[in-house]
């Protein structure tokens, strides 16, 4: 054990590493007034000695896991339930059909680069998918049953279960919620875990790698989960960083009720050194204007960190009108406050569960707290799920403008058609600029099995059409309830020093482990996401070997496809607002080439687009002229 001086002379140091702030942090202009509603209360300075060492020298296999007794916790409040079921009705008396297509006009077109299937959901669901990857090109993935590493190629490198990872026998609870960042300013993994869910078990499990390479071992750091000594249990984190400090907030429950949020602050140079690890925590967290739940830390969106402090969001789980904005001002070796502001949004809510092919079974989407956020140019973009009309789930993306506390919002979604739901955003520019961002989700319908997909939004909030990542290959029918957990989380990761920026997601489609007697379960997937060419509809990159003609036409529209296999197919005629006009063909074509014939018969004359899709992608969306 070190003494305190030489622990005091190593926090010294070390931390002179990361005392010049590389990014500004743009503060609210003066004549903004935070809240005045509540005093967070700051704890005394804590020290916690280093708990374990985690070492990687061994290759875990992930195809030899021990199946443990399946777990689910207790997800949501009755009010959010009955909230959710008042809405089914209504969702499913306005089911359109999964064959309608976005109405996105002019953006970035999503490209996929590498990708490959990670993380299994075995041990228990939602899968909680988290990732990161560092310059270097490591990937880090977890889940709710364990943590994979690959290379930036899709090499896979290790795998571990939790129980294993840790290899410690006080840790007797179940193990679960991991998030991971890749902090660039000082180019490490940090990761936090969670272990317990009661006032006894109870753990935040801290670990900080101890090279820029993962595959070098962890330092391991477990703080109480119960730091209020009140009965109190920590779920739901959430993981950050700044120039010098990393910030976990949760949920403190007593039982199965909120009790209160809670802010670790850590400074991270003596996680980073194997060293007695400083810590404090911030509660008192007001409930006015609306109850601090679940605030999400927002990081800097590209390479380097910002502070002192950093920022965090939060809104109302239930719906509200109103965000919230927390700076906590300073680091925790200076004199740092901790306030509030209260920023106006249009009406958000949740919507009702998820319908999935193939099964009574309904996914459950859980509230409409925030999910995702980073912090860049003065701005923190957020997204989180909520009702886009009619009980549909759909994505809404926020900026929060910092010096005025404005907030600017736009939803995306197919309200009648699908469920769009857990996004995760990650910058996607090469200045910062521009605003630009990748939005990675999870998506199903009554038609559709659960998928993973992306969307672009660039600078003025035009959104791309979205593109499949990883089509569901079956229903999810994990637990014995008709409801499935969904999520709670996707992973997406921007790699700093790619050319352009690019990001990487995980998130969790539905599929069959047959190799562990695992039916209608989550595996992961990992993918490479760039930008392709801008384009309209009219100009959608053709994926298969589609042709429509003549065009345009008068009278018989002939189209020739090729399919490599046999899937549904739907081919059907839009409008050009995206409006169904008719479904020309739905049936499972011959493997090979196919001509089909149709005749325009009443059609007006005008200009149509025809949608060629199959249960995994869209094929085609050609714009169609009829002359009179």
């Amino acid at each position: 054990m070190k003494s305190t001086t030489f622990y005091t002379f190593i926090f010294v140091l070390l931390g002179l590493q990361f005392s010049v702030a590389q990014n500004t942090k743009i503060k609210p202009d003066e004549s903004i007034l935070p809240d005045v509603h509540f005093t967070p209360i700051k704890s005394a300075a804590q020290v916690t000695s280093l708990t374990t060492i985690v070492h990687q020298d061994h290759r875990g296999d992930k195809w030899a896991v021990s199946v443990r007794p399946t777990f689910s916790r207790e997800h949501g409040s009755a009010a959010l339930r009955q909230m959710k079921e008042n809405k089914m009705q209504q969702k499913i008396d306005s089911y359109k059909s999964s064959t309608a297509i976005e109405n996105a006009t002019r953006a970035v077109v999503p490209v996929l680069g590498t990708n490959f299937e990670a993380n299994w959901s075995i041990d228990g669901v939602p899968a909680d998918n988290s990732m990161a990857i560092s310059n270097g090109g490591y990937i880090v993935t977890a889940n709710n049953d364990g943590i994979e590493y690959y290379t930036a190629s899709g090499t896979f490198l290790n795998f571990d279960a939790w129980f294993d990872f840790f290899n410690d026998n006080s840790l007797v609870s179940s193990i679960y919620d991991p998030k991971v960042i890749y902090d660039s300013g000082s180019d490490r993994f940090v990761m936090v875990v969670l272990h317990g869910s009661n006032e006894n078990t109870s753990k935040v499990l801290v670990c900080f790698s101890q090279s820029n390479n993962p595959e070098d071992g962890w330092w391991v750091y477990s703080l109480t989960g119960n730091p209020l000594n009140n009965n109190s249990w920590f779920d739901y984190p959430s993981l950050g960083v700044s120039d010098n400090e990393i910030y976990i907030t949760g949920n403190l429950f007593k039982g199965n009720s909120f009790s209160q949020s809670i802010i670790y602050q850590i400074p991270k140079a003596a996680g980073y050194a194997g060293d007695n690890l400083p810590w404090q925590f911030w509660s008192g967290l007001s409930a006015d204007p609306f109850k601090a739940f679940s605030l999400v830390v927002a990081s800097y969106g590209q390479q380097g960190n910002y502070g002192p402090g950093v920022y965090f969001v939060s809104n109302e789980s239930l719906g509200d009108s109103k965000i919230r904005l927390w700076d906590l001002t300073d680091d925790m070796n200076g004199t740092p406050e901790l306030l509030s502001y209260t920023v106006s949004t249009d009406a958000y809510e949740p919507a009702a569960d998820a319908l999935q092919k193939g099964t009574n079974d309904e996914l459950d989407n859980g509230d409409c707290r925030i999910q995702s956020a980073f912090y860049l140019n003065g701005l923190i973009h957020f997204t989180f799920h909520s009702d886009i009309g009619d009980g549909w789930n759909g994505i809404n993306y926020n900026r929060l403008k910092i010096n005025n506390t404005t907030n600017t919002h736009s939803t995306f979604g197919l309200q009648g058609s699908f469920d769009y739901s857990y996004p995760a955003v990650a910058s996607f520019s090469t200045s910062p600029n521009d605003p630009s961002v990748m939005i990675a989700f999870l998506r199903a319908s009554a038609e559709t099995f659960p998928e993973v997909r992306v969307v672009n939004c660039d600078q003025d909030f035009t959104w791309s059409p979205s593109v499949l990542v990883k089509a569901g290959e079956t229903y999810v029918d994990f637990l014995s309830s008709s409801s499935e957990r969904w999520g709670d989380y996707t992973g997406i990761a921007r790699r700093h020093n790619s050319p352009a920026g690019k990001v990487w997601l995980a998130g969790c489609y539905g599929a069959n482990i047959n190799s562990q007697n695992t039916p209608h379960t989550f595996k992961t997937w990992v993918t490479e996401v760039s930008g392709g060419a801008t384009v309209g509809y009219e100009e959608l990159p053709k994926i298969k070997d589609v042709s429509v003609y003549p065009n345009p036409t008068f009278d018989i529209i002939r189209i020739d496809f090729t399919a490599e296999q046999g899937e549904m197919t739907t081919i059907t005629l839009l409008d050009m607002n995206g409006k169904i006009v008719k479904v020309l063909y739905r049936d499972v074509p011959t493997p090979g080439t196919n001509q089909l014939t149709f005749n325009q018969g009443a059609l007006a004359a005008g200009s149509y687009l025809i949608s060629i899709t199959t249960s995994s992608q869209t094929l085609k969306n050609e714009k169609l002229i009829i002359l009179d």
